[in-house]
């Protein structure tokens, strides 16, 4: 039996868009000891792919990191096969907010050193001693509060569309730079209560400890981190303290919580929360653009990508390696040239 996805992606898009069933878009995460991560992987593939279910899901000795999307119809099969794996049991789900069930084309399940990336060395502190979980109400009562530091755990361009108010949303590109960010800035307020948030909570299991570790006395996260928060404020009919749109790792690029933008077109600077990738393939950066601009400058970042994109595969594959021959050992090529989206929650 296959192990991987081998079909073209265009193919897969367009089966995907004729299907005559409706999908659902979960994420769930766990920290848990997993003796053979290829092994694990490859069986969760074979149960996964019967099912129809699509998805990027990273597996490692550490655990699990999952956002899928599973046919309706298969969807309390899922959930009992997953509560059927060993490690896996009562998993908690969170389901998205704003779902066409569009989110994923193919089933993506990939064997890491790590669930999330954080560059932390997990032998030299307690990574089981995390901050005290905090529901949706709880949080909703407390952030706001003059006695707490609520600390945004994602990247700016997930912080830039949306976030809590008055959080502290670190400028920065990745989750190493936000825990160095908080460690170094709020070294005087080790104090404080602190109320840490990401998108479904798993950043927050590995930050909350670090923190602990580093000295701050009273950590506290948002368990199931805002997709959870914005269900539960719903349900209760609460006026949401999380304002803009939810940035999730899917084709989706966001969901928006209380309808508001409070984000700029990085090109003309009109109200905008739609990110995209640089169509340029050798740059793929990920930037807001409105479909006005987007139309205009054929899905690019730059006039120089938009000029790229038609020149011949060869004058393209030439100017990339001349470009970083040039740039080897600059930061400004590594941020120019950012990464395609990697999974994060």
């Amino acid at each position: 039996m296959e192990l991987y996805n081998k079909v073209d992606r265009k193919i897969l898009m367009e089966r995907l868009q004729n299907e005559p069933f409706q999908r659902k878009t979960i994420s769930f995460y766990r920290y848990v000891i997993i003796d053979n991560p290829q092994e694990f992987r490859d069986k969760l593939y074979q149960k996964w792919n019967a099912l129809q279910c699509f998805g990027r899901i990273y597996v490692a000795h550490e655990g699990i990191n999952a956002q899928m999307s599973i046919p309706e119809h298969h969807v309390d099969q899922f959930l009992n096969e997953l509560n059927a794996t060993t490690g896996l049991q009562n998993m908690p789900i969170k389901w998205a907010v704003e779902d066409d069930g569009k989110s994923f084309y193919k089933l993506t399940i990939k064997v890491r050193s790590k669930i999330v990336a954080d560059g932390l060395n997990d032998k030299a502190f307690d990574v089981t001693n995390v901050g005290k979980h905090l529901n949706a109400l709880e949080f909703h009562e407390l952030i706001g509060q003059s006695d707490t530091i609520a600390i945004d755990m994602r990247n700016h361009y997930e912080s830039e569309i949306g976030h809590f108010q008055g959080a502290v949303c670190p400028d920065v590109d990745t989750f190493r730079e936000e825990l160095d960010f908080v460690t170094e800035n709020y070294a005087d307020q080790k104090d404080k209560k602190v109320l840490l948030y990401c998108t479904g909570g798993v950043r927050c299991e590995k930050a909350s400890a670090w923190l602990k570790h580093n000295g701050f006395q009273d950590v506290n996260q948002l368990h199931g981190g805002i997709i959870e928060y914005a269900r539960q404020i719903k349900a209760n009919n609460l006026q949401s303290k999380f304002i803009g749109k939810n940035f999730v790792f899917d084709q989706r690029l966001g969901e928006s919580i209380d309808g508001q933008i409070i984000s700029k077109c990085h090109q003309c600077g009109e109200p905008c929360d739609t990110h995209t990738n640089c169509a340029n393939d050798d740059c793929h950066l990920l930037f807001i653009q409105c479909e006005k601009c987007k139309e205009k400058h054929r899905g690019c970042c730059t006039p120089e990508c938009t000029s790229i994109i038609d020149l011949p595969t060869e004058e393209r594959k030439k100017l990339r390696i001349s470009y970083q021959k040039k740039y080897a050992d600059s930061t400004i090529y590594k941020s120019r040239l950012r990464p395609k989206l990697k999974i994060e929650a």
